[in-house]
């Protein structure tokens, strides 16, 4: 379904992308795994046709940098910033895409249903929580049923339940047999929905696993505990997230006095991967 040769993408002087090359299946889930930087959003813009590029991209035998409306056609996307207007409905929202993917008004409440969002048509976006504004944003991506799904980074800024609530859609979508390609920075997502990850570093293909292979512990890898000072604590959590490693939910601690000073100001986050080496 899709086939990726050589692809190669340079902004200047910085080779984002150089030289990748992998297929994914008919109905196959394939994610992409890599820190910050490492050409996640690149490859995936470049599958949209929407980034000039080396090397071939095709979707369903068509070119992407040559038949692009063509391919956009076929791909459903959703991006990691979400882009509907505060002010609408969440109905006219979705009847707004319905007209543009030529697609029933009675189809797209059927899709608005299936994504869990029935009953609050009259609602407007603004008042969704997170979870909620992704599931509309997937039920957009699948307006006109297209075969390929593309996400980037689908739950980066939801909160365990909204996580919990967009995953379960993204495995409804992969048993009605759509392709799925992802990017994620979350071993549980991946573990829960894809078949392979693609390990993407310094615009390099490096590995290609199963998610087993990747976790053989089955959890998502060892956990490491950090005792960080508020006054670090936020710059900590951005290259943690720069690094690709999960930070769990914090729990601030009271400690015995004559603890250590940099633990007695901080909170311990559970994160993991090796979080140590990723603090500079």
């Amino acid at each position: 379904m899709i086939t990726i040769r050589d692809l190669t993408k340079r902004f200047g002087r910085v080779c984002a992308l150089s030289e990748v090359s992998f297929d994914v299946e008919a109905g196959e889930a394939v994610a992409l795994w890599g820190g910050n930087g490492a050409g996640k959003t690149t490859l995936l813009r470049c599958l949209l046709g929407a980034l000039r590029h080396g090397g071939s991209v095709e979707v369903d035998g068509l070119d992407a940098r040559r038949q692009g409306k063509a391919v956009r056609a076929r791909i459903g996307y959703v991006p990691q910033e979400l882009a509907f207007h505060d002010d609408m409905r969440v109905g006219a929202a979705l009847a707004f895409f319905a007209r543009l993917r030529v697609e029933s008004l009675g189809r797209a409440a059927e899709i608005l249903a299936r994504a869990g969002l029935a009953g609050h048509e009259r609602k407007r976006v603004r008042d969704l929580s997170g979870g909620m504004k992704q599931r509309l944003a997937l039920a957009v991506a699948t307006l006109g049923d297209p075969p390929v799904v593309v996400m980037d980074e689908p739950t980066s800024n939801l909160d365990a339940a909204g996580r919990a609530q967009v995953v379960e859609s993204l495995r409804e979508l992969r048993r009605s047999g759509k392709t799925v390609l992802f990017s994620s920075h979350r071993p549980e997502e991946v573990r829960a929905l894809a078949d392979r990850v693609l390990v993407l570093d310094g615009g390099r293909l490096v590995r290609t696993a199963t998610p087993d292979e990747l976790w053989p512990s089955g959890d998502g890898g060892p956990r490491s505990t950090l005792h960080i000072p508020d006054s670090d604590r936020e710059r900590a959590l951005e290259v943690l997230a720069a690094a690709g490693i999960e930070v769990l939910d914090g729990v601030r601690d009271e400690l015995a006095p004559g603890a250590d000073q940099l633990a007695r100001s901080g909170v311990c986050e559970a994160v993991r991967g090796d979080a140590q080496g990723a603090i500079q």
